[in-house]
């Protein structure tokens, strides 16, 4: 064999050899970037929950997952603060029923749109935490939203 011949060769087995593995981490690479539900707690009804945000709750009296999204227009009155007007936060929500997804807003500033009702469940916003200061800024991972849902 002359030396061409043999660098023809040793790339030829490197190419073969090379291509198992490449397709093993490939393989690898896709599913370990699957979505992964986020996992929360088991509540029944009439039980209050505090969620994090994209965290999902399962209610088994209703068959049904929440899932606290994330907070938008925090514009609530800081508890160091005097204001003419309380406020209000929009507090984003999804209802994962069967495979379907249905969106929510619950608005912390007025009880009349701090519920929802889905498929006979009356879904509720009990309280927003962190209450804001003045002197701070609340990140987005910071937001715990206290939920019930009742009939």
């Amino acid at each position: 064999m002359t030396l061409e011949r043999s660098r023809l060769a040793w790339t030829l087995l490197n190419r073969a050899s090379m291509r198992p593995l490449i397709m093993g981490l490939c393989l690898l690479a896709v599913t370990s970037c699957a979505e992964r539900q986020p996992v929360g707690p088991t509540v029944g009804a009439n039980e209050r929950f505090t969620l994090a945000p994209n965290e999902v709750a399962s209610v088994r009296d209703f068959d049904l997952s929440l899932q606290f999204v994330h907070v938008t227009g925090d514009s609530r009155c800081p508890a160091d603060a005097v204001c003419i007007q309380g406020g209000d936060a929009l507090v984003h929500i999804r209802v994962l029923d069967g495979g379907a997804s249905s969106p929510y807003e619950l608005h912390t500033g007025d009880s009349s749109r701090a519920s929802v009702t889905h498929k006979g469940a009356r879904i509720a916003l009990v309280e927003l935490q962190p209450y804001p200061f003045s002197s701070r800024t609340i990140a987005p991972g910071d937001y715990r939203a206290t939920l019930t849902v009742s009939r």
